[in-house]
């Protein structure tokens, strides 16, 4: 289109491709009609029409992280938006590249109070890296172009673009596609690659925490693994970076995470941060780094502890930078008693038989043999997760896709997306009840889409991690943690797909497989034991226990 007068529309569309988008995801509004019109006309990017904004701000999300580039979500003016996000807020604590293109009032009601106008970029301004409201349509290319770029510089995340609703059929300004490109990422410095090379080889006891941001470079990852003597933990809800079965894999960072699987971490003398920085949960709530230990960081993020040492922005480049400088030999560190717990805290426990519901550890175990660990899986938030994480361990070609925010209503949406993005791809989706009944309308998206995935309802009746904190602090449980027993199996049917649900664990597997044999979403709702609060937890014996803060 080279030479020709563009509306804004039109240029938003160029910029989008140039920038390798190839899906929106939104609930279509009045507000950005121009441009909703403008991609129906464009085949190189396709409108993904979702039952929420939270469902389209998750799919976003979920296909950026798993695709490395970056994701597009549009919302209508304050109620959609609004809605949105949440899934905005998940992109900016996950470091995940989103664009947010949101419908506004005309540019002349702007400030009069005009139905469902709110600022929108002072709204959205804590929970982005940049947000802006455009106030003409020459302007708006250039806009969006600086939103692309800057939701990839440095650490990732998202941006929001505001644009009144009248600007979309205006004349574009000048369009300059090369400008969504980011800026190469700084390079470290040769003698500071020096340093940490000579430190990562004097190490006594040195240990990796691997993150999102080093999601693709997983080559470089295990090579300095290996050839640094390094003991590798993921970080909170990244488990798939680095292979599990590998002899220097000791374990992920989780909530509680186990006191033997912690140790190493807690005596290291030197961590390296690779794409991650020590938040809440990978920081294990401030227990890392501990005093004295040498801190050395790989990637983008500002958000470092004291004393830390930075290193090059690019992550694969710099692990590859530390190879280059490292003796070109195995260290002899030996990790197998680390690895040897991991894997034994992976073993479920033996089944108890058909009781009060199935035993949580057990079913992810079943699911385990029923989809096999190169399977995409996505959770969001609930103690039925903690299950998850500990007994799953994930093949070549796995992933996982999980809030650390602790979002509910994540998995669902980002299983939809995950299988448009990787048609060829195994996807699974494992959520909660309180989560399922939240986002998991989306299952609809799933059938109009074609998008063959299967849900597993994890289903005790519970907001099962409030229920837990309540009968620890106050030796009790309220009722708003308790929530009702549907017929997910049922509902499922409803919105077009299939539909089981077990009560027993022996009747699990027959439900796995005939879910795998049928074309189509697939849902599978397991009626899970509510006393299995949480790994090695038991409801009851919290609430016979003194409350631990003594409110009561």
């Amino acid at each position: 289109m080279a030479g020709e007068r563009l509306n804004a529309a039109e240029a938003a569309c160029e910029l989008l491709a140039a920038a390798g988008v190839r899906r929106c995801y939104t609930v279509p509004g009045e507000s950005f009609l121009g441009l909703l019109l403008a991609l129906a006309d464009d085949p190189r990017i396709e409108v993904v029409s979702t039952r929420h904004e939270s469902g389209a701000a998750f799919m976003a999300d979920a296909e950026a992280r798993l695709t490395g580039g970056i994701a597009v979500a549009l919302a209508s003016r304050a109620p959609g938006s609004s809605n949105l996000a949440i899934g905005v807020q998940t992109a900016h604590e996950d470091g995940t590249p989103l664009l947010a293109i949101l419908g506004q009032v005309p540019v002349g009601r702007i400030g009069s109070g005009a139905l469902q106008e709110i600022d929108l970029a002072a709204f959205y301004a804590p929970i982005t890296k940049w947000a802006v409201t455009a106030r003409t349509s020459a302007e708006l290319p250039a806009l969006l172009a600086r939103a692309l770029r800057v939701a990839r510089e440095g650490r990732p995340g998202p941006v929001a673009v505001a644009v009144p609703e009248d600007l979309w059929q205006g004349v574009a300004g000048p369009l300059d596609a090369r400008g969504v490109q980011p800026r190469q990422a700084s390079a470290a410095d040769p003698s500071a690659l020096d340093a940490a090379a000579a430190a990562l080889a004097a190490a006594r006891q040195p240990v990796m925490i691997a993150g999102g941001g080093a999601a693709h470079a997983r080559e470089q990852l295990v090579a300095l693994a290996e050839r640094a003597g390094l003991g590798v933990l993921t970080a909170f809800r990244r488990q798939n970076v680095f292979p599990d079965a590998h002899p220097n894999c000791i374990g992920q960072l989780v909530i509680a995470t186990p006191p033997q699987l912690l140790a190493p971490a807690l005596e290291a003398d030197l961590l390296l941060l690779a794409g991650t920085r020590l938040d809440d949960l990978t920081g294990q709530q401030g227990r890392l780094p501990q005093t004295g230990q040498r801190v050395l960081s790989i990637g983008p993020d500002s958000a470092l502890p004291p004393d830390a040492e930075g290193l090059g922005e690019d992550v694969a480049e710099t692990l590859q930078a530390l190879l280059d400088r490292l003796p070109d030999r195995t260290s002899g560190r030996d990790w197998s008693d680390a690895h040897g717990a991991y894997h034994a805290a992976a073993q479920p426990p033996p089944s108890a038989g058909d009781g009060a519901g199935v035993d949580p550890a057990r079913a992810v175990a079943a699911l385990h043999r029923a989809i096999g660990g190169a399977a995409i899986v996505t959770n969001d938030a609930g103690n039925f997760s903690a299950f998850l994480h500990r007994h799953w361990r994930f093949e070549p070609g796995g992933a996982l896709l999980a809030p650390a925010n602790g979002a509910m209503g994540y998995a669902v949406p980002a299983a939809v997306a995950a299988k448009l993005a990787d048609p060829a791809a195994r996807v699974v989706a494992v959520v909660g009840d309180g989560g399922a009944l939240m986002t998991g309308q989306e299952l609809e998206t799933a059938v109009r889409c074609g998008a063959d995935i299967l849900v597993v309802v994890f289903q005790n009746g519970l907001y099962g991690t409030i229920a837990m904190h309540e009968a620890r602090a106050a030796g009790r449980v309220e009722p708003a943690t308790e929530i009702g027993l549907p017929d997910f199996g049922r509902w499922a049917t409803a919105l077009g797909a299939h539909g089981w649900t077990v009560r027993t664990e022996s009747q699990l597997e027959a439900a796995l497989q005939a879910a795998q044999a049928m074309p189509g979403p697939a849902l599978v709702a397991v009626r899970t034991d509510p006393d299995l609060i949480a790994p090695g937890v038991r409801l009851a014996e919290l609430l016979a226990s003194p409350p631990s803060r003594g409110e009561r």
